[in-house]
């Protein structure tokens, strides 16, 4: 079948230099103490266990090639968000390894690196740099980012007074503005009204057309659909099904 969730096709052995990430035998686990003093019990009695141990990801093997854009689908609590901060490199896996080849923009947690007291332009600036862009990159983009924004003279205003959806399209304004090689997506075409939603789907659709390699988590069947060449369906941390989009969320769906 060809939503198999292990099979890997023979183009994707024989030609390496295509793959843009690549995972295998990724796992993500978390060990819960009930209380603080089961960390230190833990680190004096090895031999017991002290703690719940809680996995996230089982044993993941993925190829995504340069170029693809592929939807990540399931059910909250199925692992989505967790094996994009991975590819990301936000978090660490508990085992396994991955390989990214390219410039890498994450659209994760919008305006983490926001600095509250500053002005929008000045986060402009801020957040550009901790995305990657240099100074002069920054600059020369600058105009086309604040009008993709739109949020009028509260450029000017610390971002402490923004409202959260004006934090957002300028953090969501700022990263499309990174030209990526690599662009990951954690349900951020939620961001803003349906204007704007509809100009981020526009500057989405550019930045596949220009070979950009896209990884989206989406609850948006027809998004996917639409937009996905592939499709990666987890539930309960286990990857189910990789394939064609149409095919996968089908699957997903029955």
């Amino acid at each position: 079948m060809s939503c198999d969730a292990r099979a890997l096709t023979a183009a994707d052995r024989e030609d390496d230099t295509d793959i843009a990430i690549r995972l295998r035998g990724v796992a993500k686990r978390y060990f819960l103490f009930s209380k603080p003093a089961d960390r230190l019990k833990q680190m004096i009695w090895r031999n017991r266990r002290f703690f719940d141990e809680v996995s996230v990801l089982q044993d993941i093997d993925l190829d995504i090639r340069h170029g693809e854009t592929v939807g990540v689908i399931g059910r909250n609590g199925a692992g989505k968000s967790t094996l994009l901060q991975i590819v990301a490199g936000t978090l660490q896996p508990t085992e396994g390894t991955i390989d990214v080849h390219g410039r890498v923009a994450p659209l994760i947690e919008l305006g983490a690196g926001f600095n509250p007291e500053f002005s929008g332009r000045d986060n402009v600036f801020l957040y550009g740099r901790l995305l990657g862009m240099d100074e002069a990159e920054i600059a020369r983009k600058y105009d086309d980012i604040i009008g993709f924004a739109d949020i009028g003279p509260y450029i000017d205003r610390p971002v402490k007074t923004y409202s959260s959806g004006m934090y957002a399209r300028l953090a969501f304004a700022v990263a499309m503005h990174v030209d990526p090689q690599i662009l990951i997506v954690d349900e951020i075409l939620a961001v803003g009204d349906a204007p704007f939603q509809r100009k981020c789907l526009d500057h989405f659709y550019k930045i596949k057309d220009r070979g950009c390699t896209i990884l989206i988590v989406a609850h948006d069947q027809y998004l996917v659909r639409s937009m996905c060449d592939r499709a990666i369906y987890l539930r309960e941390g286990h990857l189910i099904a990789f394939g064609p989009a149409h095919e996968t969320t089908a699957l997903y769906l029955e």
